[in-house]
């Protein structure tokens, strides 16, 4: 078993030379403490539709978080994934550099891994699987979720953008005319997706401005 929770990996993966091409899209998602549990549960939902096998870790705090912004249980958040980690199993696959995946998204990301992950203090899995990617090249997004932002913050930020991390703060689109809060949430999941180069129709894009769309009083 991959996983290092109670359900195997769902994708069965073969390995051999012969068919190491045809490895699925594989993508890290690491869950934080910060509020804004709703993008990350989105993010796996459309990536288990696309066919992407996830590798997930969330936080304790992700946890807590997550029961009190969501209806959802913890069981049902991992059951989105197709492989489960435990934020303090360093042995995870993730933890390598020898374990080949797609890139991975921090979703959220609170200012505490920010910290971590620009300092390289590699304490738990999560900060682990992003210094990874960050040093195998491999395609790093940071949702991060703070107001506002200290010296220290920006800092960070500009020290990982410069390292090769993708900076995401999960802003909603005001054009895009949402109507629900979920079409707030998709349209920053479907960015986050744009970033590593998967597609989905799921949310607006912009198309320059479409009067004849706008609503009355706008």
């Amino acid at each position: 078993m991959l996983l290092r929770s109670s359900r195997p990996c769902l994708f069965t993966v073969d390995v051999s030379a012969k068919n190491h091409h045809r490895r699925p899209r594989r993508i890290v998602i690491g869950i934080t403490g910060a509020t804004g549990t709703v993008f990350a549960i989105r993010l796996l939902l459309v990536l288990r539709e696309l066919g992407v096998e996830t590798h997930l870790v969330m936080s304790r705090w992700a946890m807590a978080t997550a029961k009190y912004e969501t209806p959802l249980a913890e069981a049902e958040i991992m059951g989105l994934a197709s492989c489960v980690y435990t934020v303090k199993d360093m042995s995870a696959p993730i933890a390598s550099g020898s374990f080949v995946h797609d890139g991975m998204m921090v979703v959220p990301c609170s200012m505490k891994t920010l910290a971590a992950i620009r300092t390289g203090f590699c304490d738990d899995l999560i900060s682990r699987a992003a210094d990874v990617s960050l040093k195998e090249g491999r395609r790093l997004l940071l949702a991060v979720r703070e107001t506002p932002l200290s010296d220290i913050h920006l800092d960070n930020m500009l020290f990982l953008r410069r390292a090769g991390a993708i900076i995401f703060p999960p802003v909603p689109a005001f054009y895009i005319g949402p109507q629900t809060l979920d079409d707030v949430v998709m349209q920053s999941v479907g960015r986050m997706l744009d970033s590593f180069g998967i597609h989905t129709d799921k949310f607006s894009r912009w198309n320059g401005f479409e009067w004849s769309k706008r609503k009355e009083g706008l």
